[in-house]
């Protein structure tokens, strides 16, 4: 079968060697990037040895589709090696072969790994291909294409991409696969390539994601090689002292399992048992693994290697002839009980069967043994999740571990490195399952509490857990579960989800759901607590001033509004205490000095202060020419507005609206220091204004206000507070106006944006 970027290839029927496939020739052409010979040999070799396995599958029809696909990218000239050296059409093949010999040869799959390259290059387009090889084909293009543009170098560290490329990987598993099979043929490809960074930055990949990926699906032998290549590209010491060290010890280590083996097979015949035994060193990188974590040489990995027992038995003796030849081991050589992993009662969440025994051997050695069927052998060979979903069988594991990709994915504050850590295969290499009362499975993390459980079996149940009867005994929603636990969730529809239950699950789906949880409490609570400083405020005649609000709040500690809000609400904070505090800070000059007579006030003149303004006052019907006086920042008088006097404690007179906030409290408590203050008619400085604005909170809005407020002669805009809420939102501006005509004109304006509803001077 031909493979995609066929550059410089043209086809012809072979009639000696292969009489009923199509072989390749090479011919010059005057190409600007073409495969050498080295690599036209290869190409020929692996478009033979393709088409002969799909032999079965692959129609002349299709062949000669092909054939056209290649003879218009002979036309285009297009380069044939990608931008790092390695050639499209061979890596395509070598994919190919690679997925039909490590999983199935499977027809749409094989196509789309051979086409894919000629609609990367744009060769044909996705119609053309939907037209041509159906909708299967097709589908699986367009998931590779979603996936392409998000693999590159540094996915792991870059959580825009890599988050892209999970979402786009979780859409369709078989794009999983061919993917996997794609990086492992990739990783292949690269050893010694003079570009070192590029390589790293392709076997970090390799092992953070792809390999974890193959775990998940049972591709064990996929996953063991991109670990070890992985290791190999990051840490070639490491890597070459351990292969130099296995093949240093190849000869001794295969004699001993021989002698190992050989009692062991014949006890096996002796009970009627058809099977095979092969004995397998372990991974590079597993035995590195062990290295780091026991602190030890190769010498000193007790589990080096492993023997396997394959049986061949029907479907329904499984089981049996397994637990058989489990006991004659045992009964030859000492277990060790902490070592036993029983997989075939209760399969792995990817589908791995197998039970594992681990013995003391000759020379006091410790040996680990697998029994498995023919059938379990082939799904962890090859991984049982890829033949559900290709082969039209619906697996619920598979979906549930699809689902739990999801949730990682739904976790907005989870960086890139915690979504790998839960992909990692630690938390899902140790499972405990219990049962619910009637008797329902569920697989949940080594570790795992009542109220992972409780979460497991639904969002609300989790919520409001409280404990839980675990094989008729009560426990907290701290206890682990062991396997066997029979576990029934109690729950109160009081009880919420609290901060130190993250603490306490393991499960990301309960982490995920606990944090969404909370974050809507405490936006509840910020909500609640925002409407009662509001209506308390409204009901004692209190306008609140945004600017000097958020100074308070800061004052008192709090690093975030929210925080503050949510203590109005759960009472932690006295609302009119607080609102009393606000108003002597708005008027703190007003407040500090006991009462007194007005007498005893003298006017400080201008000289004294840097507060002396022009001319534009009149008090008690004399000009205060050459006197002190400030405008209150309360209220921020301007221009124009009804405003009286107030004598502070420092002798300055402090100028207020007539509707002021705390107007009705000054006059009421020190009528005494109050003065008829009027406008003289001239125009004075700029001053200060605050206009609370409110509507829906569209993209551009604010743009457009501070653009109106940008165009108005003598205006500026001096600070802007924001808060939106729900698709609302509430602004206060500060403006520099000269007089109150301007400021109403000005608002005026603003009112006509679009989006805007309401405006009121504050």
């Amino acid at each position: 079968m031909p493979g995609p970027g066929c550059h410089g290839i043209t086809l012809h029927r072979g009639a000696d060697r292969y009489p009923s496939h199509y072989l390749y020739s090479m011919e010059s052409l005057d190409t600007k990037d073409t495969l050498s010979l080295e690599e036209r040999r290869e190409f020929l070799h692996l478009a033979a040895s393709l088409a002969e396995k799909m032999r079965d599958s692959v129609s002349a029809d299709e062949l000669k589709r092909v054939k056209a696909l290649c003879r218009s990218a002979m036309m285009r000239h297009d380069a044939v090696h990608d931008s790092h050296g390695l050639p499209k059409a061979i890596m395509a093949l070598r994919a190919a072969h690679l997925f039909a010999d490590s999983i199935d040869p499977d027809h749409n799959i094989i196509q789309a790994i051979v086409l894919y390259p000629l609609l990367e290059d744009e060769i044909t387009d996705i119609s053309t291909l939907r037209h041509q090889w159906g909708e299967d084909v097709a589908s699986l293009l367009v998931g590779l294409s979603a996936v392409q543009k998000f693999s590159n170098k540094n996915n792991a560290v870059n959580q825009d991409n890599f988050r892209g490329l999970m979402l786009s990987l979780a859409d369709d598993i078989r794009v999983i696969i061919i993917m996997i099979v794609k990086n492992l043929t990739l990783m292949r490809a690269i050893n010694l390539h003079p570009d070192t960074q590029w390589v790293r930055d392709v076997a970090f990949e390799a092992n953070c994601l792809y390999a974890q990926l193959a775990h998940r699906l049972g591709l064990y032998k996929l996953k063991s090689e991109l670990e070890d290549l992985a290791l190999k590209y990051s840490n070639r010491e490491i890597y070459s002292q351990i292969a130099h060290k296995l093949n240093e010890t190849k000869r001794s280590r295969d004699a001993y399992i021989k002698g190992f083996i050989d009692p062991v097979k014949k006890k096996l015949e002796e009970a009627g048992l058809k099977f095979e035994i092969k004995g397998r060193t372990k991974s590079i990188s597993s035995i590195w693994g062990k290295m780091r974590k026991q602190k030890v040489d190769v010498s000193g990995i007790y589990d080096l290697f492993a023997i396997r027992v394959i049986i061949d038995t029907p479907p329904e003796k499984e089981k049996s002839d397994c637990w058989m030849a489990y006991s004659i081991l045992t009964d030859m050589y000492t277990p060790n009980p902490a070592r036993m992993r029983d997989w075939i009662s209760i399969p792995k969440s990817n589908g791995y069967e197998s039970l594992h025994a681990t013995v003391m051997g000759p020379q006091s050695k410790w040996v680990e043994v697998q029994f498995r069927t023919r059938r379990m052998d082939l799904v962890a060979e090859k991984g049982l999740a890829a033949h559900w979903r290709y082969k039209g069988v619906k697996s619920d594991s598979t979906d549930q571990w699809m689902n739990n990709i999801r949730d990682i994915l739904e976790s907005a504050d989870a960086g890139p490195m915690e979504m790998m850590r839960h992909l990692k295969m630690d938390n899902y290499e140790k499972e405990v399952y219990a049962f619910t009362p009637k008797g329902d499975l569920f697989k949940l993390p080594a570790e795992a509490t009542v109220l992972d459980f409780a979460f497991r079996i639904h969002s609300n149940v989790g919520s409001h857990c409280t404990g839980a009867v675990v094989n008729g005994a009560h426990r907290r929603i701290n206890y682990r579960i062991a396997n066997g636990d029979t576990v029934e969730i109690l729950t109160s529809s009081t009880q919420t989800p609290k901060l130190d239950w993250l603490n306490i699950v393991v499960s990301q789906k309960a982490r995920n759901k606990i944090k969404q949880a909370l974050n809507e409490e405490a936006q509840k609570l910020a909500d609640l607590g925002k409407e009662l400083l509001e209506r308390r405020a409204k009901n004692r005649k209190i306008d609140i001033d945004e600017a000097v609000l958020m100074k308070l709040i800061k004052k008192s500690g709090y690093k975030f509004v929210n925080e503050f809000y949510s203590d109005m609400a759960t009472e932690k904070l006295d609302v009119s205490r607080f609102l009393q505090q606000y108003s002597d800070t708005v008027s703190a000059s007003e407040e500090e000095e006991a009462r007194v007579s007005a007498g005893e006030f003298q006017l400080r003149p201008a000289e004294d202060t840097k507060e002396a303004k022009k001319d534009v006052l009149v008090i008690g019907g004399k000009s205060i020419d050459g006197l002190s006086y400030k405008f209150a920042r309360c209220c921020n008088p301007i221009y124009g507005d009804n405003v009286f006097g107030f004598i502070s404690s420092e002798g300055t007179v402090k100028i207020h609206r007539n509707d002021c906030p705390n107007a009705s409290n000054i006059r009421e408590r020190y009528p005494y220091r109050v003065v008829e203050v009027e406008w003289s008619g001239k125009t004075g400085d700029t001053l200060m204004a605050s206009i609370r604005i409110i509507g829906v909170d569209d993209l551009g809005i604010l743009a457009n206000i501070t653009s109106i407020i940008s165009k108005e002669m003598n205006v500026y805009l001096r600070n802007v507070a924001i808060d939106s809420h729900d698709g609302i939102f509430q602004g206060v501006l500060t403006v520099g106006v000269t007089d109150q005509s301007q400021l109403n004109t000005l608002m005026k304006k603003i009112r006509t944006v679009k989006g805007v509803k309401d405006v009121s001077r504050i």
